[in-house]
C-alpha cells in the first residue's frame, strides 16, 4: 500500500497559501507613535477578515520589525515588542513607517538610522514597496529613495522638511502622494487614508469601501489643505522681508500693492520680490492671498457672518474670484468650510 505524506502535503499546502500572502513589514523605530502602529494592524486585520467572509484566501501577512526587543513611547507609558529585528528579515513586499513621538526631527532620525541601509536594500534589491505614515517620511527621506521624487508629510512640519530635503518635492496639501512604489501620507489620522489606498490597490475597491465603513473612513479624502493653518514663513533671517510680512499680516483688508511695498521700504520692486520668494517660497501677492483667506477662514470659524460679509471684510470685492480663490487655497468653498468648521454651529 502506497503511504502518502499527509503532513507534507498539508505544509506544501499552507506554504503555497502564504506565498502568496502580500508579506508587510510595520516598521518599529524608536519612540514609535503605537497608536499609528495599532490602527494600521486594524485595518490590514479588518481587510483579511472581509476577504475570508467572501470565500476569498487573506492577503496581508503583517510582522512588526524593528531595531531592538522593546520599543516604549510616550515617556515609557507604552510599548510594543517587535516580531522580529531587521536583520532576521531578507525579504519584504512592502515596508510601512510610522511617526514617532520626537520634538527634534533630527534626533528622530540619528536613533533610527539602523533602519535606514536595510530599507535601501530592501527597495534597490528585492523591489519593496514603501510607506511613509505622517512624519515617518523624514525616515523615509533619509533614505535618499524620495530624491526628486514627490512626498506628503503633515503639514505642520513641511517647512523643517523643506530645509533638512532640499531635493525632495513636498506636496504640502495632498493626503496621499503615490510616487512609483513609494507612498506618504499627510498630517495626524490620514494615514489611514493611505492605508485603505493601499488595500484597494492591492484587494480592490468592494474591501477598501467595506473597512471605510467599519472604522468611519471618509475614503474620498484626498486634500488637507482645509487643515492647514497659515501661520507665515518666518523661518528665515531676512529682517527686511520679515517687516514686509508684519506689514501685510496688519494691513490686509487693505489694498495693498508690490510697488507701494518696495516704496514704503526703500527697495527696488525687483529686489524685494526676489527677496521675498526666496525667503518664504511665495510671492509677495501669493502671501497676501493666504494672509486673507487665512482670516476668512477664521471669521467662518467664530462667527456666523455670510460669505459675502467675510469677502468684505477681508478686503475683497469680487464674490467669484472670492469663492475660486478661497476653494484653491483651502480645498473647499466657503460654504463647506463654515459648515464643517464653524464653532457656533450645533
Amino acid at each position: 500500500m502506497r503511504i502518502r505524506n499527509y503532513q507534507g502535503l498539508i505544509a506544501k499546502f499552507f506554504k503555497g497559501i502564504f506565498d502568496t500572502m502580500k508579506h508587510i513589514s510595520v516598521l518599529v523605530p524608536i519612540g514609535v507613535h503605537i497608536g499609528i502602529v495599532d490602527g494600521t494592524c486594524d485595518l490590514f486585520t479588518e481587510a483579511n477578515d472581509f476577504l475570508v467572509s467572501l470565500g476569498r484566501q487573506p492577503y496581508f501577512h503583517l510582522n512588526f520589525v524593528g531595531i531592538s526587543r522593546e520599543i516604549t513611547s510616550k515617556g515609557g507609558l507604552f510599548s510594543v515588542k517587535p516580531n522580529d529585528h531587521i536583520d532576521a528579515v531578507k525579504k519584504t513586499d512592502l515596508i510601512i513607517i510610522p511617526p514617532c513621538f520626537q520634538t527634534d526631527l533630527q534626533t528622530t532620525i540619528d536613533k533610527n538610522k539602523e533602519f535606514l541601509k536595510w530599507i535601501q536594500g530592501q527597495h534597490n534589491h528585492h523591489g519593496s514597496e514603501i510607506a511613509s505614515l505622517c512624519i515617518g517620511a523624514f525616515l523615509l527621506a533619509s533614505t535618499g529613495l524620495l530624491d526628486q521624487r514627490k512626498c506628503a508629510t503633515n503639514w505642520m512640519v513641511a517647512e523643517d522638511f523643506k530645509k533638512m530635503f532640499p531635493k525632495v518635492m513636498i506636496e504640502t496639501d495632498k493626503v496621499i502622494v503615490d510616487e512609483r512604489g513609494l507612498y506618504s501620507s499627510g498630517g495626524g489620522y490620514s494615514y489611514m487614508n493611505l492605508i485603505l489606498y493601499l488595500i484597494e490597490k492591492y484587494t480592490g475597491r468592494e474591501v477598501a469601501v467595506h473597512c471605510s465603513k467599519v472604522f468611519q473612513i471618509d475614503i474620498s479624502y484626498k486634500s488637507q489643505s482645509a487643515f492647514i493653518i497659515f501661520s507665515g514663513q518666518k523661518q528665515h533671517s531676512d529682517e527686511k522681508v520679515k517687516s514686509v510680512q508684519k506689514y501685510i499680516e496688519e494691513h490686509f483688508q487693505e489694498k495693498i500693492t508690490v510697488d507701494e511695498l518696495a516704496q514704503l521700504y526703500c527697495i527696488g520692486r525687483r529686489s524685494l520680490e526676489l527677496r521675498f520668494k526666496k525667503a518664504t517660497s511665495n510671492t509677495i501677492v501669493e502671501y497676501l492671498q493666504r494672509v486673507k483667506i487665512e482670516a476668512a477662514k477664521r471669521n467662518f470659524e467664530l462667527s456666523k457672518k455670510s460669505v459675502n460679509e467675510v469677502m468684505f471684510e477681508t478686503g475683497y470685492t469680487d464674490s467669484k474670484a472670492f469663492r475660486s480663490l478661497f476653494k484653491r487655497i483651502t480645498g473647499v468653498s466657503p460654504i463647506e468650510y463654515s459648515n464643517k468648521y464653524s464653532t457656533l454651529k450645533h
